[in-house]
């Protein structure tokens, strides 16, 4: 989804999605660490308005995706609602070596190369933004048995993990 800038007037472009499963896929065979279970659903609205030699997005996405519980490993779906707004500005101006501190503006700045904006690598970001850093299923889950694999939500536990010696059992020991 490249988007000629050239082309976009002052009062800008509106442009809507329907982010399905073939998104997904493709993201996840250009990037296979994407640590979505399956397809989402998610609906976006894009307002892209040129200022200038700047390209403010406006955008709203809407709907579910599908995570992996981190704890029991459960597929689950995982609502998505957010507003978004960025600028983007031509290419990236690098200073010099020396380290920059961000400033909350930065943040929400980003680039473009060329007469063209990738709107698809900014639905991505935002999309991938929304993910949580430890996805449960439930705040309770109790996860998965590290002896026998099984999945505590479910069912006991049919190891004897909890029978077997501790690797700290000798610092339990008193010194005699």
């Amino acid at each position: 989804m490249l988007i000629n800038i050239a082309r976009l007037s002052e009062s800008g472009a509106d442009f809507q999605f329907h982010l399905e499963e073939s998104w997904f896929a493709r993201w996840q065979t250009q990037d296979p660490g994407l640590e979505f279970a399956g397809p989402g659903s998610l609906e976006v609205q894009v307002h892209l308005e040129r200022h200038g030699h700047d390209i403010l997005v406006r955008g709203h996405l809407g709907g579910s995706i599908t995570l992996s519980c981190g704890r029991c490993l459960t597929p689950f779906s995982y609502p998505v609602t957010v507003d978004f707004d960025l600028l983007l500005a031509p290419g990236p101006v690098f200073v010099n070596d020396k380290d920059l501190e961000l400033t909350p503006e930065d943040l929400d700045l980003d680039f473009y190369e060329g007469e063209v904006v990738d709107l698809e690598r900014l639905l991505k970001e935002q999309v991938l933004l929304q993910f949580p850093l430890k996805p449960l299923c439930r705040e309770t889950c109790k996860g998965i048995c590290p002896g026998c694999g099984a999945d505590l939500n479910q069912e006991p536990c049919r190891c004897t993990l909890h029978q077997t010696s501790s690797p700290f059992a000798q610092v339990k020991k008193p010194k005699t």
